[in-house]
C-alpha cells in the first residue's frame, strides 16, 4: 500500500478559509502525505462521499492539567472534533509543586474549577515537583489527543513565595526574579506560555482567594519579562468581569506593551458590568492591532451557562443545613427524605451558609435557571421561563417552586443558566464577538467544571448553530467557521504544524457529516477517579476522527487507538523545520 490511509472524495474545508473543494487526502508516516487525486491506495480507506473533510480542531482554553495524567481519552474534548487541546489556563494547574504544596493546589482547583477534592487525591500521581518534571511526567502518557501546556500563575506564586503567597503579601524583588527565571525555563522545555487570573470569583472551596489574585501590574510583567527572555510563548489572562472593561483592558495592555508577546483574555458579554462593556474591548482591540500589539479576546459561541440539579455541584438548598446533613447520601436517599413533607417544611424556612460568598450568590442565581423540556438541549431559552417568572405565574416563592421541581425524574433533572452572553436574551453579542479578526473562538474549559458546566461540545455547536442552522444574514461561512476551530487558534499558540489540511502538516483530521451534526442532552457520568461525577454530551456527525494518521473515533465511538502525546513548543519548531 502506498498510503497509511486515504480519505476519499469528501469535500475539504482546509482551513486556511478558502473556498472549499473535493478532493482526497492522503496520510503517511503521521504527516499528510498528499492533497488531490490520490491513484495509490491506502491501508485504510474512508469514503468521505457527502461528508466534509477537516483539520482536527485546535482549542487553546482547556484545564486537563490533572485529568491526562489519570486517564487516557480527554474526554469531552475529543468526541467533539477536537485533536489538539491546550492546558493550565487561568492561572491554575498542578505544577510547579513541592509535596507540602500539593494540598494548597488541589482546594484551588477545587474551588476554581470545581472538581471534586477526593478525585484529585486519588487521581494525581505526582510524580513531579518542578514544571519540567511535570512535562516528563506527560511525556510518558498515551493519549486519544495531544495536548500541550501552559505555566499556571497562581501554581508559580505559590512554589516561590509558599504561605506568603496567601497572605496578599506583595512579592520581594527576589521573587520577581524567580518567577520570571521558572517562566523563561518553562517555555525553553516545552511550554507554550504562562496564563494568570484576575476573576475574584476564583476562590478555593472555602472562600480564599487564587493566590494571582493578589498580584499587581509589576508582577504580572515579571511574567511577560520571563517569555522575553525564552523568545517564545503566549500570555494567557482572565480579567475581573465585574471591573470596568476599560480599566481592565488598559491593565492588560499595559502587559502587552511591556512584553510585547501575543496576548489573549477573556471576552465576555457580562451582565451589569461597569464601563462600556464588551464593545469598548473590541474597540481598544481594534487600536491595538493599528498600534502593533498582537491581543486577542477568547469568546464562547453560545451563553457560558451553569447547571443545576439534585445530583450536580449546585442547586437552591445545597448550602443549607439540613441539606447538608443528607448531602453524603445515595441520590435516591437523598429524594426520599426531601419527599418528606416535613423535611421539606424545614429546608424552605431556612437560609443558605456558606464561608465562600461567590457559592452563595451561585445558589441564588438558581432563580434565572430554565428547566429544559425535551430531548434536545436549548441554549436560548425564553427569559419569560425562567423558573421565577413560572413560580410567580403558579402563585408561589421560586424556592417552593424549585423544590418540586428538582425531584422530578427521581432528582436527575437539571437546570440551565445563562450566566454571560445572554445579557438581552439572545445571541446578537455573541454573533458580533464571532469572526472578529480580533478574538478567537475559545473557552469550553473542557476537563473541569465537573458538575457545574458542560461546554466542551462548544465547536459542535458553533459548527452547528453558527455555519449550518443560522439565518443567512448571520450566518458564518464554514470556510470561515472551521478556519476558527483550527488555523487561527494553531496560529495564535504558534502550533504551526497542524490547523490546515496541506502537504507535510500533521495528519489531525475530521470527517463530518454536517447534515447529520447534532449535541445530545449533557448526563452525568461516574466515571472519575473514586466514583467522582462528571457531565458529558455527545454529539451525532463526526464520521471519523484521526490524530497524527491514525483513527481515535468512528461516529462518535472511540476506537481506543492512544495515538495523542504531550505537544512541546520546541518540537513544533522542529517539525515544521524538517
Amino acid at each position: 500500500m502506498q498510503y497509511d490511509l486515504v480519505i476519499r472524495g469528501g469535500l475539504v474545508v482546509d482551513g486556511t478559509g478558502t473556498t472549499p473543494f473535493h478532493a482526497d487526502v492522503a496520510v503517511r508516516d503521521g504527516r499528510i502525505a498528499k492533497v488531490g487525486t490520490i491513484e495509490g491506495r491506502g491501508a485504510e480507506e474512508i469514503d468521505a462521499t457527502g461528508k466534509i473533510v477537516t483539520p482536527g480542531f485546535v482549542d487553546v482554553h482547556t484545564h486537563y492539567d490533572g485529568q491526562v495524567t489519570w486517564e487516557n481519552h480527554v474526554a469531552p474534548s475529543s468526541g467533539h472534533g477536537v485533536t489538539t487541546v491546550l492546558m493550565g489556563n487561568c492561572g491554575v494547574g498542578f505544577a510547579p509543586c513541592r509535596p507540602h504544596e500539593r494540598e494548597m493546589l488541589v482546594k484551588l482547583m477545587e474551588g476554581v474549577e470545581d472538581i471534586p477534592e477526593v478525585v484529585m487525591t486519588q487521581g494525581l500521581p505526582w510524580n513531579w515537583e518542578t514544571f519540567p518534571e511535570y512535562l516528563d511526567a506527560l511525556d510518558e502518557r498515551q493519549l486519544d489527543i495531544d495536548v500541550a501546556t501552559q505555566l499556571p500563575h497562581s501554581a508559580l506564586r505559590v512554589f516561590v513565595m509558599g504561605e506568603r503567597a496567601l497572605r496578599q503579601e506583595a512579592p520581594t524583588a527576589e521573587d520577581l526574579e524567580k518567577m520570571r527565571a521558572l517562566v523563561a525555563e518553562a517555555i525553553t522545555k516545552g511550554a507554550f506560555g504562562v496564563t494568570t487570573s484576575r476573576n475574584m470569583m476564583h476562590r478555593t472551596k472555602a472562600g480564599e482567594l487564587a493566590p494571582s489574585l493578589y498580584s499587581e501590574v509589576d508582577e504580572l510583567c515579571a511574567l511577560m519579562d520571563g517569555l522575553n527572555d525564552a523568545d517564545a510563548g503566549v500570555f494567557q489572562l482572565i480579567p475581573a468581569p465585574a471591573s470596568d472593561a476599560e480599566e481592565e483592558f488598559a491593565l492588560l495592555r499595559k502587559v502587552a506593551e511591556h512584553g510585547r508577546r501575543p496576548l489573549s483574555f477573556t471576552l465576555l458579554d457580562v451582565p451589569n458590568q461597569p464601563g462600556a462593556g464588551w464593545r469598548s474591548q473590541l474597540r481598544a482591540l481594534e487600536q491595538a492591532r493599528a498600534d502593533g500589539l498582537e491581543i486577542r479576546g477568547q469568546v464562547a459561541p453560545r451563553p457560558v451557562g451553569m447547571f443545576y440539579g439534585l445530583d450536580l455541584s449546585l442547586h437552591p438548598f445545597s448550602a443549607h443545613p439540613s441539606y447538608r446533613a443528607i448531602a453524603h447520601l445515595p441520590l435516591a436517599e437523598r429524594v426520599e427524605r426531601m419527599r418528606d413533607p416535613e423535611f421539606r417544611a424545614q429546608l424552605l424556612v431556612e437560609a443558605g451558609e456558606d464561608t465562600n460568598p461567590v457559592t452563595l450568590a451561585l445558589i441564588d442565581a438558581f432563580r434565572a435557571t430554565h428547566e429544559w423540556d425535551g430531548d434536545r438541549p436549548d441554549y436560548e431559552p425564553v427569559r419569560d421561563n425562567r423558573i421565577e417568572q413560572r413560580a410567580k405565574a403558579a402563585g408561589q416563592s421560586w424556592q417552593e417552586y424549585a423544590y418540586d421541581l428538582l425531584l422530578r425524574n427521581e432528582g436527575r433533572q437539571m437546570f440551565y443558566l445563562p450566566a454571560a452572553n445572554y445579557t438581552e436574551g439572545n445571541l446578537k453579542a455573541v454573533r458580533e464577538m464571532l469572526g472578529h479578526p480580533d478574538t478567537l473562538m475559545a473557552l469550553a474549559d473542557g476537563g473541569a467544571h465537573y458538575g457545574l458546566i458542560c461546554d466542551g461540545s462548544f465547536p459542535t455547536y458553533f459548527l452547528q448553530r453558527w455555519a449550518r442552522d443560522a439565518a443567512p444574514d448571520e450566518r458564518i461561512a464554514i470556510e470561515d467557521a472551521i478556519a476558527e476551530l483550527t488555523a487561527r487558534p494553531a496560529a495564535a499558540v504558534r502550533m504551526a504544524d497542524r490547523g490546515r489540511i496541506a502537504e507535510g502538516l500533521k495528519a489531525d483530521l475530521n470527517v463530518i457529516d454536517l447534515d447529520a451534526l447534532d449535541l445530545h442532552l449533557p448526563y452525568i457520568a461516574y466515571d472519575l477517579p473514586a466514583g467522582g461525577k462528571r457531565m458529558r454530551q455527545e454529539a451525532d456527525g463526526y464520521v471519523a476522527t484521526i490524530v497524527s494518521g491514525t483513527v481515535i473515533a468512528r461516529n462518535g465511538k472511540p476506537t481506543g487507538a492512544l495515538p495523542g502525546r504531550l505537544v512541546r513548543r520546541g518540537r513544533v519548531r522542529e517539525a515544521v523545520a524538517a
